[in-house]
């Protein structure tokens, strides 16, 4: 399924995201606007920023997995 057919069904979820220069990033998605995927994206501390990304950057979008129930380790 091409990539624009996801973002409807993961718009409020983590995803990641595959580029066309090999490299790759995550974050939550917010939407698109004017040709660029809108993704808020942790920085360190408690700072998060909208970063956006033109169309024609972007191989592929996938949601995250969900997490199997597990123990936690605390």
């Amino acid at each position: 399924m091409p990539w624009q057919q996801k973002i409807g069904h993961l718009i409020g979820q983590p995803i990641g995201i595959s580029l066309s220069n090999g490299q790759g990033t995550s974050g939550i998605l917010c939407g698109t606007s004017n040709g660029k995927l809108l993704v808020i994206e942790y920085l360190y501390q408690s700072q998060f920023a909208l970063k956006k990304y033109d169309f024609y950057m972007i191989q592929d979008i996938n949601g995250f997995p969900p997490c199997q129930n597990q123990r936690p380790l605390y």
